[in-house]
C-alpha cells in the first residue's frame, strides 16, 4: 500500500485505519470523511500480427529501458480496455490495429496489477518507433529475442499465444503471475 498523507478531495491529513462498513485498511480523511481508495492499475495490450510475424517494441522508458515487449500500458479514464490496447499500439508502435479479441488476462496481485491482452491484426502493416519505443520490429516466433523480454507477463503471453495458434484456436484465458524468485 503506497502511505498517503494528505485527503485529495481537501487537503487535510488522513489516518489509516478501517471505514464503517469495510473490511480493509483505508486512508481516510478525519475532515471531510473522503476515503483514499488504492486500487490495481489496468494495464492494456496487444500482441499484433502481420503475415505471421509479431510486432514488438523495445522501450525506450523505465522500466526495462532497452528491452523488447508488446504495446502496452495503462488504461485510461474514459476509454475501454479494446481502446486503450489500440491507442498503446499507435502510441508505442505508430501502428494502427484492428483488435481481434480478448487474449487473456493476467493477475499479478504482487505488483497491483491486471494485464488485458487482445489480439490484433496490424491495418496496413506500417510501423515505426513511438516516443516510449527505441526500435519497432516483426518477430517470427523463431526470431523473438527472448533473453531480451522485458517482462514475464509477456514472455508467458507469447509463448501461449504460438502454442495457440499452432493448434488453430485462441480461447480466452486467466493466469495469475508469481513474484520471480531471487
Amino acid at each position: 500500500m503506497i502511505e498517503i498523507n494528505y485527503c485529495i478531495q481537501c487537503g487535510a491529513g488522513v489516518e489509516l485505519r478501517v471505514p464503517a462498513g469495510d473490511n480493509m485498511p483505508r486512508h481516510v480523511c478525519d475532515a471531510c470523511g473522503t476515503i483514499q481508495y488504492q486500487n490495481p492499475k489496468i494495464v492494456a495490450g496487444c500482441i499484433p500480427e502481420w503475415q505471421g510475424r509479431i510486432l514488438l517494441c523495445k522501450r525506450a522508458i523505465e522500466p526495462r529501458y532497452g528491452l523488447w515487449t508488446i504495446p502496452a500500458g495503462f488504461m485510461e479514464n474514459r476509454e475501454t480496455v479494446e481502446q486503450a490496447a489500440a491507442r498503446e499500439t499507435d502510441e508505442e508502435a505508430m501502428a494502427r490495429v484492428e483488435i481481434a479479441g480478448l487474449y487473456g488476462v493476467y493477475n499479478i496481485p504482487h505488483i497491483s496489477q491486471v494485464y488485458m491482452i487482445f489480439r490484433g491484426d496490424l491495418v496496413d502493416g506500417e510501423f515505426a518507433p513511438g516516443p516510449e519505443s527505441l526500435e519497432t520490429a516483426l518477430y517470427s516466433e523463431e526470431e523473438i529475442p527472448w533473453e531480451e523480454m522485458a517482462f514475464p507477463v509477456v514472455v508467458r503471453a507469447l509463448q501461449r499465444y504460438f502454442e495457440d495458434r499452432r493448434r488453430g484456436m485462441f480461447e480466452p484465458f486467466i493466469d495469475e503471475i508469481q513474484p520471480m524468485k531471487r
